[in-house]
């Protein structure tokens, strides 16, 4: 069975060629190769075929990682804001898919207002990793995860209703709730928060 990395690389060849190609034959032969990695990258996931070349054709053009960005916020104790996700009651640091348009600072900032109704100010960059080169559970994409500084500038009594987020506190570094390990490891929140309070560490980039 081939890696999930190398089906990444089958997928980017097949997206490529679709994108470029001026060949109907070659199209042809690019669509077949998105077909054949659907299908493996099904056996993988517990998806059907169909499922995962639909998501697949989601992506036109050249493919490129996704982009995660995550916001580190801090209170005067020292414990770090998380949010118990809607989706599988995990919890994580504010955050998600950065919109076009949306600089990562802002993204940040936007996040923790949305997901747990507190107001920040984004700082320092803290890291820039490939998800693929930590030990997060398999993923069909390839992504990137933005981690950022966030200042406290207005708390909240009570955790506000949205649509992604069933809760929000804040958590010793040394007592992190479980984790949704799909969007943050226990390791990397732990270095975020060194990150954040240590400025002379610099940026941590895979």
């Amino acid at each position: 069975m081939p890696t999930l990395s190398q089906l990444r690389e089958l997928q980017a060849i097949a997206q490529a060629g679709l994108t470029y190609t001026r060949d109907p034959y070659d199209r042809d032969r690019f669509e077949r190769l998105l077909a054949l990695t659907a299908e493996l990258l099904a056996e993988g996931t517990g998806q059907t075929a169909g499922e995962v070349h639909g998501l697949l054709r989601v992506e036109a053009g050249y493919l490129t990682p996704k982009v995660d960005v995550r916001a580190v916020v801090l209170n005067e104790a020292g414990e770090v804001l998380l949010t118990r996700e809607r989706v599988d009651g995990l919890w994580s640091l504010p955050g998600g898919w950065a919109d076009p348009g949306g600089s990562p600072r802002e993204m940040a900032v936007r996040e923790v207002r949305e997901e747990t109704g507190r107001t920040v100010r984004a700082g320092r960059l803290l890291a820039l990793l490939d998800k693929g080169r930590h030990a997060h559970p398999p993923d069909l994409w390839a992504v990137y995860k933005v981690f950022v500084a966030c200042e406290l500038l207005e708390d909240v009594g009570e955790h506000p209703h949205n649509t992604e987020t069933l809760d929000s506190r804040w958590f010793p570094v040394d007592a992190l709730p479980p984790l949704s390990l799909g969007r943050n490891l226990p390791e990397q929140v732990r270095r975020m928060v060194e990150l954040a309070r240590h400025p002379e560490l610099g940026v941590d980039v895979d």
